[in-house]
């Protein structure tokens, strides 16, 4: 039961009306209303729109976890930090970062 009532929190908490989401999965509002009830199973592909649109991991809308964010935003913040790490580096640093990359590709 946790899908339907992570849906139907997801579009109350962002303002949305049934049939805003509806029209934006391709169905009508009272199709996607038996969705919130768990009258209907909500097929993938339709969760999978749902969670890009509310920006939240399909463990989320599963109800598997609290955590809204999923691995990808784990990994955009990973990338962010070394993005961050490099440009903090001298020259110098650099150079020796390049050479030991280098020597590490050919073992």
């Amino acid at each position: 039961m946790a899908i339907y009532n992570r849906i139907k929190d997801l579009r109350e908490d962002n303002d949305k009306t049934q049939a805003e989401i509806a029209e934006y999965l391709g169905t009508s509002a009272q199709h996607y209303g038996k969705y919130e009830l768990g009258h209907a199973e909500i097929p993938f592909e339709r969760a999978i729109m749902l969670a890009k649109y509310y920006n939240v991991s399909l463990d989320y809308i599963a109800g598997l976890t609290n955590q809204k964010k999923g691995l990808h935003d784990t990994e955009n913040d990973n990338m962010a930090e070394l993005h961050s790490f490099l440009a903090s580096l001298t020259d110098h640093d650099k150079l020796i970062l390049s050479r030991l990359a280098a020597c590490i590709s050919e073992i």
